[in-house]
């Protein structure tokens, strides 16, 4: 599934109108959670029947689509699905119980409701919410693809206006030629990652660059009068900032993590609890600046479209192994070289690496791998190791 977004230009009709059908969908998600909640026994077909219920009781539910209401239910039954799964699996803690959705930005329509252009170039919404024609603004070439093909047309909105994103179905994949080569990373918040082969990125900080301005913005929303417009004019400047760092995120973490799959056969990384790491106070805020998670996402993505084996392993003790002699040297977080008794010095993380690309390399059958072929991965990725065991390993 590919997801193509493109920037919508409209009237300031049309934007009420987007949002009116935002809230529409925000309320049908509440309801078919409130009907779950007040029923027993109710699954995800009941939530659709609800959908209809809802439309013959209020009329600004029926200038909805239909699909469009339904796929709102679905968003519901998701969170539902989601709470019953932690709850059969007996994740320790808090299960995820379904909340009502205050700050919707969204909403989603199926294969009804909206009609493409003959160029491609523009999107018409043909329910009775008033949206219109939407000029479309990007780079993709929609010409590619049948419009059967689309499966899901969303509207988003952000600080910065309205988007559409069109989810077509379409499996991606990109031949490359193996090369052998493997790796293991360590990521950190002095270097982002260091991998088993010495080579260190720098940690871009971008929340820490514009922390300065975030905070002068902030100041100018608390000084404006509640409800009024200049403070709607100030949210919406503030709201820009946060989005372009994190836009500036998700740009750092797709072109490294493409150059990393792209160069390597199989990537080893460390399988990391970010939501427990963040309840140290001193570092959440670094932490989630790093945005590991979001660099693992897509090591994992371009993995399964490049054809790559990518391993999360257990990050426990990478730090203080030997990944020498294997004994384990206690050490700090300040303590940045890894100095053992058997002789061998370090990096820190660097040692890390090579204890991650180790445990990787025997653990490529994973359940989270999206791994090559039985061929390739035994034919191709065991000659890059050293030693008998560690064969041995891949092999089972």
């Amino acid at each position: 599934m590919l997801v193509f977004e493109f920037k919508a230009y409209a009237k300031s009709s049309q934007l009420a109108a987007v949002n009116e059908a935002i809230r529409t969908a925000k309320f049908v998600r509440n309801s078919c959670l409130r009907y779950w909640m007040d029923n027993q026994k109710v699954d995800k077909y009941d939530l659709n029947k609800y959908c209809a219920v809802l439309a013959g009781e209020f009329p600004f539910a029926s200038e909805l689509n239909s699909q469009a209401r339904q796929a709102s239910a679905e968003r519901a039954w998701s969170a539902i699905s989601r709470f019953y799964d932690h709850c059969k699996k007996g994740i320790p803690g808090k299960k995820g119980y379904p909340q009502f959705q205050k700050d919707c930005r969204s909403v989603e329509y199926k294969s009804t409701g909206w009609k493409l252009s003959l160029d491609r170039k523009s999107i018409n919404f043909t329910d009775k919410k008033g949206i219109g024609k939407l000029k479309l603004k990007g780079t993709w070439d929609l010409h590619f693809y049948q419009i059967n093909q689309i499966k899901r047309v969303r509207l988003v909105k952000r600080a910065d206006g309205v988007y559409v994103q069109l989810c077509i179905d379409v499996d991606r994949k990109e031949n490359t030629e193996l090369n052998g080569n493997t790796i293991g990373l360590d990521v950190g918040l002095k270097e982002y990652y260091t991998d088993s082969n010495g080579v260190m990125v720098e940690n871009p900080r971008f929340l820490r660059k514009s922390e300065k301005v975030l905070k002068r913005s902030g100041r100018r929303v608390s000084r404006k009068v509640k409800a009024s417009k200049n403070r709607g004019k100030a949210r919406q400047i503030l709201g820009k900032r946060h989005l372009k760092i994190s836009r500036q995120r998700k740009d750092h973490a797709i072109k490294l993590a493409r150059c990393v799959v792209q160069s390597n056969d199989l990537i080893a990384y460390e399988d990391l609890r970010i939501k427990n790491m963040v309840k140290n106070q001193s570092l959440a805020k670094s932490i989630n600046d790093a945005s590991w998670y979001q660099f693992r996402i897509w090591i994992e993505y371009f993995g399964k479209v490049f054809d790559k084996v990518t391993v999360a392993v257990n990050p426990a003790y990478t730090s203080q192994e030997c990944s020498s002699c294997g004994k384990i040297v206690k050490k700090t977080l300040s303590t940045r070289t890894h100095v053992c008794k058997c002789g061998f010095t370090m990096d820190r993380d660097e040692n890390a690496a090579r204890n991650i690309l180790s445990r990787g390399l025997g653990t490529v059958g994973h359940t989270g791998t999206f791994a090559l072929n039985a061929s390739n991965a035994l034919g191709e990725l065991t000659s890059t190791l050293v030693g008998e065991i560690q064969l041995e390993q891949v092999g089972s």
